[in-house]
């Protein structure tokens, strides 16, 4: 299929948005975003959705992309990060998932960069795309239950999981339960994406296929051959006394559990990008995080790439970390298909966007829920090491499913 795209300047009044909007004012019926900080990408419509599973599944998208690309006719004036051809990826945790893998082209793009707002229209004439884009939207509220994996069940698997580690198997596993809800046939997730918006506006927004959330945690981020990422491993929660919030912001920086789990992270990711990238720089100490509910130990990379890779391509590489796989990879993930029995979906999968020259975003799907025809399933997961404690993690994965549980209440 040959693409015809097209990217210009725009101004917000030609959007229906006054003076001093917010990105977020275009989240009414929309099929893909991804914002960071107020910015970034929202898009309408569906012109071409590519799909892939199994092992290959983020490799074989890379190609279908790359094959796009190259019989598309695309007109970019405005040469930005995220003008031109884009498409909004969702990538399976498993391998041996039911749920496809999907880059998503839509019909029209609004992207902002900093004071820049631009259209991109693929496919429509511009007067079509923007006949797509609804400012309005209301809020249905989400009750969640226990989904497949019980909070006793839950411990239970912590318990499995230690045993494993205490025998030697692994070093590090991430386990996740579940959380499911019934809605209407015509739910609309956008009112609950803008509060996350406004409330996590640190954390990368997504929204692509259904699947929709807050993650604090980048994978990669790929422009012009630089490379950065953020590690997020070690978890505690935020104290409502400032003193208190404080001394346990400290403390998780002290914590040797903590800072173990944090290591296995850091480990997993600087070996992987090392068959890509030179000049690889992971900051000396890492340093706690605050989101409103919660601190994480938190550790940036940036890296240089050594070759014409596409963002896709280091995706593959590294995912699953260890922050939301485990150590040994192979090894854990081995332990939690025994243990959990769930399919994940893209829970805990890259999501982000990939533009023409395979520059792209890549964050990891968490704090978030997939709506699929009637049901909302939500996942939260903790990293399980030497010295954790199951009723402690069990704590610890409430509180990750805290952001989406608020957000659709």
């Amino acid at each position: 299929m040959n693409l015809k795209v097209n990217s210009r300047l725009i101004a917000a009044s030609e959007l229906g948005l006054s003076e001093g909007f917010s990105f977020a004012d275009l989240l009414g019926s929309n099929s893909s975003a991804f914002i960071y900080e107020h910015q970034g990408l929202i898009g309408w419509g569906e012109a071409l959705r590519l799909e892939a599973s199994g092992p290959d599944r983020v490799l074989d998208l890379d190609q279908s992309w790359s094959d796009l690309v190259a019989s598309a006719d695309i007109e970019d004036s405005v040469n930005l990060p995220g003008s031109g051809l884009v498409s909004f990826g969702s990538i399976a945790f498993s391998a041996q998932s039911k749920t496809c893998s999907v880059l998503v082209i839509p019909k029209v793009v609004i992207g902002k960069l900093n004071e820049s707002l631009w259209i991109t229209t693929i496919n429509i004439s511009e007067e079509d795309g923007l006949a797509l884009i609804d400012l309005e939207s209301s809020f249905s509220s989400a009750y969640f239950e226990p989904g497949q994996i019980s909070l006793e069940q839950y411990k239970l698997n912590v318990d499995k999981a230690l045993t494993a580690i205490n025998s030697g198997v692994i070093e590090k596993v991430v386990l996740a339960r579940d959380l499911k809800a019934t809605v209407s046939k015509d739910f609309n997730i956008n009112p609950a994406l803008k509060k996350l918006e406004s409330k996590f506006d640190t954390c990368y927004i997504y929204s692509v296929t259904g699947l929709f959330g807050a993650s604090p945690e980048l994978l990669v981020k790929v422009y012009h051959s630089e490379v950065s990422a953020r590690v997020l491993a070690g978890t505690a929660g935020r104290g409502t006394d400032p003193g208190v919030d404080q001394a346990i912001g400290t403390a998780l920086i002290e914590s040797t559990k903590n800072r173990a789990e944090h290591k296995f992270a850091i480990d997993s990711l600087v070996s992987e990008l090392e068959e890509f990238c030179v000049e690889i720089n992971v900051d000396a100490q890492p340093f706690s995080m605050a989101l409103p509910n919660l601190w994480h130990l938190a550790s940036d990379v940036k890296a240089v790439l050594n070759s014409e890779s596409s963002s896709l391509q280091i995706v593959s590489a590294l995912h699953p970390s260890a922050a939301v796989a485990g150590t040994p990879r192979d090894k854990a993930l081995a332990v939690i298909d025994e243990i959990e029995n769930v399919d994940r979906g893209r829970y805990a999968g890259p999501v982000g966007w990939l533009g023409a020259d395979g520059d792209g975003v890549w964050a990891i799907a968490l704090r978030g829920a997939q709506l699929t025809k009637e049901t909302l399933t939500a996942f939260a997961g903790c990293g399980i090491v030497a010295g954790s404690e199951a009723q402690a993690e069990l704590e610890e994965a409430i509180l990750k499913f805290k952001p989406i549980v608020d957000a659709l209440s």
